[in-house]
C-alpha cells in the first residue's frame, strides 16, 4: 500500500479516538454498552496495526496498553478478536526486541496456555513463534533466531524481527572484537549472519575501532589483545553455527 495512505489514517484515527471518549472509551466500572465496547476496540485494533505499518514502536505500545483492556478485562463480555492472537503475539515480539524478558513473561501469563507450544503441540502460530525466538536467544541459538527471520507468521511482525535482529547482531559484534584480534571478512560475515563482503564493510564504518585490511577485518583491543587471540580450533567451534545453517538454507 502507498504510504501516503497509511500516513492519512494518523489524523483519522486521532479523530476517532476524540469520538470515543463520549461512549465509554476505556470504560472503568458500571453497565457497558456491548456495541461501543465492540467499537472501541476495533478502533485500538487498527490503530495498533497501523502503528505497525508506519514503523512507529511508541504508538503501538500505546494502543496495545488500551486494547489489551478489552481483551482481559472485558473477555467475558466480548466475543474473541479475530485479531487478538496476532496482535498480541507482535506485542510479545516488540518486548522481546527491547530486551523486557520479565514483561514478556509477564504478558504469556495472561494467555490462555493452549495458545504456548508444549510438547508435541504448536500452540497458536502468532503466539508460538515469540516464545520460540525467546527461547532460542536464551539457547545462544542464534542461527535459529535468524532462520526464523524467513518465516514469519505475518507480514507486520517483520518490523518488530528487524528490530530484534538488529539489536541481536550488534550484541555479536561486541562479542566479537572481544574475542578475536582479527577474522577473515568471510567469517566474520558467518559470525554475524550477513549475506557478504560488503555488508561487514558497512558494519566495519560504523563501529569504532574495526579496520579493513586486505581480506581481514581488525578489531582495536583496550589492553592491546593480550591473550584474547583464539586458536585456529576455538575460532572453528565458534563459526561452526554460522556454516550449519548455511547448510540448511
Amino acid at each position: 500500500m502507498d504510504a501516503s495512505k497509511f500516513d492519512a489514517c494518523k489524523p483519522m484515527l486521532a479523530k476517532l479516538k476524540v469520538a470515543l471518549t463520549k461512549f465509554g472509551f476505556l470504560p472503568s466500572s458500571g453497565a457497558s454498552n456491548k456495541k461501543e465496547l465492540l467499537l472501541a476496540r476495533e478502533i485500538l485494533e487498527i490503530g495498533a496495526q497501523w502503528s505497525v505499518r508506519v514503523g512507529d514502536a511508541d504508538a503501538f505500545e500505546r494502543y496495545m496498553s488500551q486494547v489489551k483492556v478489552y481483551y482481559f478485562d472485558f473477555g467475558g463480555e466480548l466475543p474473541e478478536s479475530v485479531y487478538m492472537h496476532e496482535l498480541m503475539g507482535l506485542y510479545l515480539l516488540s518486548l522481546l526486541s527491547e530486551n523486557r524478558i520479565g514483561e514478556f513473561h509477564t504478558e504469556l501469563e495472561r494467555l490462555d496456555p493452549a495458545l504456548l507450544p508444549v510438547g508435541q503441540g504448536e500452540g497458536n502460530i502468532y503466539i508460538s513463534y515469540p516464545v520460540h525466538l525467546e527461547q532460542y536467544l536464551m539457547e545462544g541459538s542464534y542461527n535459529k533466531v535468524f532462520l526464523l527471520k524467513e518465516n514469519v507468521p505475518a507480514d507486520t511482525y517483520k518490523f518488530f524481527v528487524e528490530k530484534l535482529l538488529l539489536t541481536l547482531r550488534e550484541e555479536i559484534a561486541d562479542g566479537i572484537e572481544r574475542a578475536y584480534l582479527h577474522l577473515s571478512v568471510k567469517d566474520t560475515a558467518r559470525l554475524l549472519f550477513v549475506k557478504d563482503s560488503s555488508d561487514v564493510t558497512a558494519m566495519a564504518a560504523e563501529r569504532e575501532g574495526w579496520t579493513i585490511a586486505g581480506d581481514k577485518v581488525v578489531f582495536a583491543q583496550s589492553d592491546g589483545g593480550a591473550g584474547v587471540l583464539p586458536s585456529e580450533s576455538l575460532i572453528d567451534r565458534s563459526l561452526s553455527y554460522a556454516r550449519e545453517m548455511e547448510k540448511i538454507v
